[in-house]
């Protein structure tokens, strides 16, 4: 994946994230600097459980991003993570576009140790959730073919 934004870097205008499932919900990016990420959501039907509220997998795949976002803004090697350990806290149910805030609370060598907070559109705390993300180097992914396929991003990592 090429990142659209680079480590310890804000964008004013919010963009898409490179990642095909956050694209399909519609996910934007709005920080990545200095161990945080921010990411927003317009809430739309197709995010909606059957009971008419914001699914609940939505909500955490949120945190899951602005906290892995956090974990390699906070990163002075700029490696890529993957999410070890996932917990969340449901409280309130979100209206509106959601803002989720990512941050790292320590850090490690090999592990990020995060927390994210999931505000509404009136600014109130929805969900609470933290998660472990462990540091690694990208590896070469394989096409339809099963060739192995190193993307230019891969290059120096």
């Amino acid at each position: 994946m090429t990142s659209l934004i680079g480590s310890n870097e804000t964008t004013h205008t919010p963009i898409d994230i490179d990642v095909p499932f956050l694209k399909l919900l519609g996910v934007k990016l709005h920080k990545m600097s200095e161990g945080e990420g921010v990411v927003s959501l317009s809430i739309e039907e197709k995010h909606l459980n059957t009971w008419g509220t914001v699914h609940g997998g939505a909500l955490l795949t949120l945190a899951d991003a602005a906290m892995a976002i956090a974990a390699r803004a906070g990163d002075p090697d700029d490696r890529s993570v993957v999410t070890i350990e996932l917990k969340n806290m449901f409280m309130l149910t979100p209206t509106g576009t959601i803002r989720v805030v990512g941050n790292i609370v320590q850090r490690s060598v090999t592990m990020a140790f995060c927390e994210a907070k999931v505000y509404d559109e009136n600014n109130k705390v929805c969900c609470l959730a933290t998660g472990t993300f462990k540091y690694f180097k990208k590896m070469a992914s394989r096409d339809a073919n099963g060739a192995r396929v190193v993307k230019e991003d891969q290059l120096s990592i």
